[in-house]
C-alpha cells in the first residue's frame, strides 16, 4: 500500500483528504504543523507528500526544501489558494511536482496523485541535476510541443521566436533565454537543440535555483570517490552527461559566486574539473542560460559575474508574459485542450465564447504552466462539449468583478460590494471587511458541518452573499 503525507494546519481539510484517500487505498498519515511533518518524515517514509502552501509559522518554499534535503526524489504537491498562485510558480522550481489550487476536487488530486507516482516524481518538463538523462530527442509530449507548426507560425509574436530559433540554431554560439517563470524557456531551449546539429547528442536541463550552493559544485561538474562528505562513489556530473549536446541553465543568476567562476572556466577554456579531482575534464557543450531578471542589470547588481555575461551575450531571446501577447491565449488553450483530452480520454471541443473572452481578459501570474493547469481543471469538470465558465476557478470567471482602484491586495480578492451599498459615509474596505467576515463565517460553518457528515464540500460566492456548493460524496 503506498503511503501519502498530508501536511496541512487546517484540520478538516487534512481529515476530509484522509477518508477520501482512504477509501481510494492509500495509507494516509496527517501532520498539522511543520515539526509534526519532519517527525513523520522519518517515522513514514512516504511514497508523496502533499503539503499546503501556508503553514502555521513556516510556509511552502521553506517546508519544501526541508523535505528535499532529506528524500531528494520524493514528489511533493503543493495545495495553493489563487491568491498565491505567483509564489507557487516559484516553488514549482524547487522541485515540486505539481502545484493544486483550492477548492480540490477529487478527480484532480487523484489524478495528480496517480501520476506523480507512477512516474516516480519525475516532471517531464523539468529534469533536476540527479534526474538529468541523455536523451535522442524530445519526449512525446514535448515533441507534440515543439514540433507543431502552430505554436511557432500561429501568431507574429510566435512566428518571430521561431525564426530567431532558426538564427541561432546552428551557430553552435551560446544563447540567453529570458522570460517569466511557466512562458516556456524550457520549451525554446529545446527546440533550439532539436533544430541544431547537435540534435542527436544530450538535452540536459538544470534548475539552477533548486540547486543549493553545497550540492551545485557535485551536480553540475560531478565528484571523485570521498567527495564531498565521504561520498563512496564517483559521479558524473551534468556538464560531462551534456558533453557533445546542449546544456540548459535556468534561473542562473542563482548560481553562487564560486559556481559562476568554475562556470566561466567552462566557457573560456572548455574544459572542467570534478570536485576533488586533479584532471581536467574537455569539453564540447553548448550552454544556454535562461532567467527572469535581465542579467545586464544583474550583473550591476553584483548578482552576476559581468565578465560571465558578457561570455553569453552573444544571442538572446526574449519571451514575453503570456498577458502581454493575448492573441497567443486561445493557440496555447487550444492545443493544451488537445494534449489534455488524450490524457483524459475526453473529448472535449473547444470553450464558449464567455470562456475565452475571460481567457483573454485574465492576467496569466503562472503564464503557460497555469493555464495548462486552468485547462485540465475545467475539462475534469466538464461533462458537456465545450468548457464553460462555471468550470474555471472562482477567481478566474470573476476576475474582472475582482479589480478595485486604491484597495489593499488583500481586499481586491474579496467579492465586489453592491453599488447600492456604497455612500460617502461608508467606506468600501469596511465593506469588504463585512463581507469577507460574513464569508468566513458561513464556510467554517458548512466545512465543520461537511466532517460530521462525511462529505467534502466545496463552497465559493458567486454573486453577493450569494453560496454555490457542490457536494461530493467521498464514502
Amino acid at each position: 500500500m503506498q503511503r501519502i503525507l498530508v501536511i496541512d494546519d487546517d484540520r478538516d481539510l487534512c481529515l476530509l483528504l484522509k477518508r477520501f484517500l482512504d477509501t481510494r487505498g492509500f495509507n494516509v498519515s496527517l501532520a498539522f504543523n511543520s515539526k509534526q511533518a519532519l517527525e513523520l518524515l522519518e517515522l513514514t517514509e512516504p511514497h508523496l507528500v502533499v503539503c499546503d502552501f501556508r503553514l502555521d509559522n513556516n510556509d511552502g518554499k521553506t517546508m519544501l526544501l526541508r523535505i528535499k534535503e532529506i528524500y531528494p526524489d520524493l514528489p511533493v504537491i503543493i495545495i495553493t489558494g489563487y491568491s498565491d498562485i505567483r509564489i507557487a510558480v516559484e516553488v514549482m522550481k524547487l522541485g515540486a511536482y505539481e502545484y493544486l489550487t483550492k477548492p480540490i476536487f477529487p478527480d484532480e488530486i487523484i489524478l495528480t496523485i496517480n501520476n506523480a507516482l507512477s512516474s516516480g516524481g519525475k516532471k517531464p518538463p523539468k529534469l533536476s541535476a540527479e534526474q538529468a538523462r541523455r536523451d535522442e530527442g524530445p519526449g512525446e509530449e514535448e515533441l507534440q510541443v515543439s514540433n507543431a507548426p502552430y505554436l511557432f507560425e500561429k501568431s507574429a509574436t510566435l512566428t518571430r521566436i521561431g525564426e530567431q530559433i532558426d538564427q541561432v540554431a546552428d551557430t553552435g554560439k551560446n544563447v540567453i533565454i529570458y522570460g517569466e517563470s511557466g512562458s516556456g524557456k524550457e520549451v525554446i531551449a529545446r527546440e533550439i537543440h532539436k533544430r541544431s546539429r547537435r540534435r542527436r547528442q544530450s538535452f540536459v536541463s538544470i534548475d539552477c535555483a533548486a540547486l543549493s550552493k553545497e550540492v551545485a559544485g557535485s551536480e553540475l561538474f560531478g565528484h571523485e570517490k570521498g567527495f564531498p562528505g565521504g561520498s563512496v562513489h564517483q559521479k558524473a556530473g551534468s556538464f560531462e552527461i551534456a558533453n557533445g549536446g546542449t546544456i540548459f541553465l535556468d534561473e542562473v543568476v542563482d548560481l553562487s559566486p564560486d559556481i559562476q567562476l568554475s562556470l566561466l572556466r567552462v566557457v573560456e577554456e572548455k574544459r572542467m574539473r570534478r570536485v576533488g579531482g586533479v584532471k581536467d575534464i574537455e569539453l564540447d557543450v553548448r550552454i544556454i542560460i535562461a532567467n527572469n531578471e535581465n542579467l545586464r542589470d544583474a550583473a550591476k547588481k553584483g548578482k552576476f559575474r559581468e565578465d560571465l555575461f558578457h561570455k553569453f551575450n552573444e544571442n538572446s531571446i526574449t519571451v514575453l508574459p503570456l498577458r502581454e501577447r493575448k492573441e497567443d491565449i486561445m493557440v496555447f488553450a487550444s492545443h493544451f485542450l488537445q494534449l489534455i483530452n488524450a490524457e483524459l480520454g475526453k473529448n472535449i471541443l473547444g470553450f464558449s465564447d464567455e470562456v475565452e473572452e475571460i481567457f483573454r481578459n485574465y492576467i496569466w501570474y503562472g503564464n503557460l504552466r497555469e493555464l495548462k493547469n486552468v485547462i485540465k481543471r475545467a475539462v475534469l469538470l466538464t461533462d458537456g462539449k465545450y468548457i464553460e465558465d462555471r468550470s474555471l476557478p472562482f477567481e478566474i470567471s470573476n476576475f474582472s468583478k475582482l479589480l478595485f482602484e486604491n484597495i489593499p491586495v488583500e481586499l481586491s480578492e474579496l467579492n465586489p460590494v453592491p453599488e447600492s451599498l456604497i455612500s460617502s459615509s461608508i467606506p468600501r474596505t469596511l465593506l469588504h471587511e463585512i463581507s469577507f467576515i460574513f464569508y468566513g463565517i458561513c464556510y467554517y460553518l458548512i466545512k465543520g458541518l461537511s466532517v460530521l457528515c462525511g462529505y467534502m464540500l466545496h463552497v465559493e460566492i458567486i454573486g453577493n452573499f450569494r453560496f454555490y456548493i457542490l457536494l461530493v460524496i467521498v464514502q
